[in-house]
């Protein structure tokens, strides 16, 4: 268990629309990956939980936005 300050949350809203929620307000289907460390956005693509959770394929560059939006908030702290 984790404070939301320190997740990354991905959204599917009922347009069918997958994005990084950096709100952490967005209204849709939201999952949550740990957001200090590359190994868990490689865990969950490869178990695909953020497919389980949100019930719908999640395209690659999803995963690379994550990716991208770990490694920046890495080089900021």
């Amino acid at each position: 268990m984790k404070d939301k300050r320190f997740l990354v949350r991905v959204v599917l809203n009922a347009d069918g629309n997958l994005f990084i929620d950096k709100t952490g307000k967005a209204n849709g289907r939201g999952a949550y990956l740990c957001n200090d460390n590359a190994n868990c956005q490689q865990q969950a693509r490869k178990a695909k939980s953020l497919e389980k959770s949100l019930k719908c394929r999640v395209p690659i560059d999803i995963y690379d936005l994550i990716q991208t939006n770990i490694n920046e908030s890495l080089t900021i702290e």
